[in-house]
């Protein structure tokens, strides 16, 4: 059973890891093995002892534009993704409207008057949205979950969309007045209309507090409508859970993965994958085009500058001798049409 406060379970036994071998008694884990992570408060050390990436003159030079609100509600048949900025999207898919991990707020923080920044305009508000018929959220990270965001998507008119959340957190989203959640385990579907939703894995962890550490799960959502395959991986760590999706549920047409957030290497490399191992998880997965995302929209979350994922990017994608469309950046605010792969070489 899960704590109705705290989402903890409750009255595992031993033998339940031979069924899931992800549920311990003491919470999740990732699905192979890896390298502790490291210490937090040694990378913050470091960065005050030997400071933050700083602005060129100017600022940072993050791509954006403002997103055409009225073209997405009279959108009712192309298939578009949205990058609203680090891991939000809105998707439109097979008549539906998708909203991943939506981080609406100022900062991506449990508060408004401190944590990391956002440093580009918010392209779209909550307000200018069309219709959401889905939330699909990857963790509990508050760069990825934000209270304010999905609070006001809750009391949008219409009876507000439905949560598709990790397991683990649905008694969150319950205690904070938002009912119509449901929570899924690595592998289960949901079918909402023409839509199959599908939670997967990846190596990561979940933390809101300090006493809640790896107790709601954590992944990334394979979305499937209208003869289309997408990934969304959320937050990952390079490992074998990306060709065990592709074999199991690829090949996909899109997927939209991490390539920011890398740097310090020592630290980060268990949580994040830097722009190489993005590109191994684009052949892994078995996708035809990505989307690189998580990067240039909130200060002091990698050590890393900001803008440098999508030239470290170019340059691996050279390397394996990838063009702009198998592997891209996008303008924060941008919308494009999703095409299917029609049997493009993965």
């Amino acid at each position: 059973m899960i704590c109705a406060s705290c989402g903890v379970f409750a009255g595992f036994y031993a033998e339940a890891e031979s069924i899931a071998p992800h549920h311990t008694p003491g919470g999740f884990r990732n699905n192979y093995p890896h390298d502790a992570n490291q210490s937090f408060w040694l990378w913050k050390w470091e960065q005050m002892k030997n400071g933050v990436p700083q602005p060129p003159p100017g600022g940072w030079k993050i791509p954006f534009v403002k997103t055409d609100a009225a073209a997405l509600k009279a959108n009712v048949s192309e298939p578009t993704v949205t990058w609203i900025g680090h891991s939000a999207f809105l998707l439109q898919l097979a008549g539906r409207n998708i909203l991943v991990d939506p981080q609406f707020s100022q900062r991506a923080s449990p508060v408004q008057f401190a944590g990391p920044k956002r440093i580009v305009p918010l392209p779209i508000g909550i307000d200018e949205l069309p219709r959401i018929d889905v939330v699909l959220v990857s963790h509990n990270h508050y760069d990825h979950l934000d209270l304010a965001s999905v609070k006001r998507l809750a009391e949008l008119p219409g009876g507000g969309p439905l949560f598709l959340v990790p397991l683990g957190l649905k008694s969150w989203f319950n205690e904070i007045g938002i009912e119509r959640v449901e929570e899924l385990d690595w592998w289960q579907s949901r079918a909402e209309g023409p839509l199959t939703l599908t939670f997967v894995p990846g190596q990561h962890w979940s933390r809101r507090t300090p006493w809640d550490a790896n107790q709601t799960l954590w992944g990334g959502w394979v979305i499937e409508g209208a003869g289309l395959k997408l990934i969304h991986t959320g937050d990952l760590g390079y490992s074998q859970d990306a060709r065990d999706i592709g074999e199991r549920l690829g090949p996909f047409d899109m997927a939209l993965l991490p390539i920011g957030a890398y740097a310090p290497r020592w630290f980060m490399k268990t949580m994040h994958v830097d722009p190489a191992e993005a590109v191994q998880l684009r052949a892994d997965l078995r996708a035809a085009r990505a989307i690189g995302m998580h990067w240039g929209t909130f200060e002091n979350l990698t050590d890393e500058p900001l803008d440098e994922p999508p030239a470290a990017l170019a340059a691996q994608r050279s390397a394996a001798a990838l063009t702009a469309e198998q592997f891209d950046v996008m303008r924060v605010g941008e919308t494009r049409r999703i095409v299917p792969a029609r049997g493009e070489s993965r």
